[in-house]
């Protein structure tokens, strides 16, 4: 196997993995559950720092097996039931008594949570107070930079027991720092690497697929999903391809961000992004009979196609990542419906000048809102793909896809980073 398809395999290894929750309430859920294993006795007092885009992605927000919202319950519960090993699935294993014993540290007034102006997008630190048997107070902390995961230090009673330096792996907006990737390159590799080293991608349409039956199945968040059966139901509107597509999307978000206890296959952090990027994809294959081959393919060019798009800015900003994954979406079902490579890069183009202004103002259940959006953008994106129309030379939308992606990039990096201050002040007004 070419060394770049090996790098672009442990890429995508790297930031597409399952999430139980929104990532960001998670990585204080994750980093209070390291803390605790590290404190080694209970915990009676929390206090929690992280970035504004933390912050603002976290505030309104369920923590799956809590049925809250919030920082504050995320790491108390992270601290006192969470299993540290598990990753993003932290909480997966939470129960009734460890979520009360959670709020109770809280109505206590013993978690604090607050912010500060931090180098990473992406920055958590949490500091546990205890008591051992013998009522000796011990201290333990942990912090994280750059990832939801990616811990840069811990200390007990003080003193530094971990560093970055010892670990491995960098920050997660620096992922493609070094590699020679493209839009040109991802669709090769997409669709001429052997399938057994990608078979693996097939779980995100189980994991996503399985979040969107729950949306489907039961109310969460504003029922987008839902919603839409109802109106297809009563005549209002037709079940055709975009309609099923931003339906089944829309569902499965709904499900995540109303506190479902289903993992999702997240993408560069993201749950939402990554449903983005593979519940129209799979729909597409369904539409046309892909093989489970042709899904793996289409998958792994929509997944590393995004994580490609969104290196170009940072993992958290005022820039709404649905928009771009949802283009790399767009891409991979012009692949499925037998399209060519430049038809997929039409694609691209046509989304980003869709939607391309879509901002984020945190977390929450009207995420799925977005996620309609995003989605319906890729369907018309691809459509007009497919009849070789795309958008060129309009707006920030350049002559050809690469220069897209860069303007992109500059627009959220050099043009946004007013627009997320404001957007936080407005919140936590």
């Amino acid at each position: 196997m070419k060394q770049a398809w090996q790098q672009y395999l442990q890429i995508i290894q790297q930031v597409v993995k399952p999430a139980l929750g929104c990532t960001e309430p998670i990585a204080a859920a994750y980093a209070a559950a390291v803390a605790a294993r590290q404190l080694g006795c209970k915990p009676v007092r929390l206090e929690v720092v992280v970035s504004d885009n933390l912050y603002k992605n976290s505030m309104g927000v369920y923590v799956p097996g809590t049925g809250k919202i919030g920082l504050a319950i995320a790491a108390a519960a992270g601290a006192i039931g969470g299993n540290a090993e598990a990753g993003l699935e932290v909480l997966a294993a939470i129960t009734p008594a460890q979520v009360a014993e959670a709020q109770e540290l809280i109505d206590a007034g013993q978690v604090q949570v607050s912010r500060t102006s931090a180098p990473e997008f992406i920055y958590c630190r949490v500091r546990l107070l205890g008591l051992d048997a013998e009522g000796t107070e011990h201290s333990a902390e942990v912090t994280l930079c750059g990832g939801h995961t990616r811990i840069v230090e811990q200390r007990r009673n003080d003193e530094v027991t971990f560093t970055a330096e010892q670990g491995q792996g960098g920050a997660t907006g620096a992922i493609c720092d070094g590699v020679d990737i493209s839009i040109a390159a991802i669709h090769e590799f997409a669709t001429q690497v052997e399938f057994e080293p990608i078979r693996f991608i097939l779980q995100a349409s189980e994991l996503n697929g399985k979040l969107s039956d729950e949306g489907m199945n039961n109310p969460y968040g504003l029922e987008i999903g839902r919603t839409m059966q109802q109106n297809i139901q009563a005549g209002l509107i037709g079940e055709d391809v975009m309609n099923r597509i931003v339906m089944r999307t829309a569902a499965a978000s709904d499900a995540r961000m109303g506190g479902a206890s289903l993992p999702a296959m997240s993408n560069f952090g993201s749950g939402n992004q990554g449903i983005a990027a593979t519940i129209p994809v799979v729909v597409i294959a369904e539409r046309f009979g892909a093989s489970e081959e042709q899904l793996a393919r289409a998958l792994i060019m929509s997944h590393l196609g995004a994580i490609y798009i969104k290196s170009h800015y940072p993992p958290l900003s005022a820039f709404c990542g649905n928009t771009v994954t949802s283009a790399a979406a767009a891409m991979a079902m012009v692949y499925l419906a037998g399209g060519s490579f430049e038809q997929s890069c039409h694609a691209i183009q046509n989304v980003l000048s869709d939607s391309a202004g879509m901002v984020c103002d945190g977390a929450k259940a009207s995420c799925a809102m977005k996620v309609s959006t995003s989605s319906g953008a890729a369907v018309r994106g691809f459509l007009m793909a497919l009849n070789s129309h795309a958008v060129s030379g309009q707006g920030i939308v350049a002559g050809n896809v690469e220069q897209t992606i860069r303007n992109v990039g500059q627009m959220v990096k050099d043009g946004m980073s007013a627009t997320d201050s404001t957007i936080i002040d407005i919140m936590s007004a």
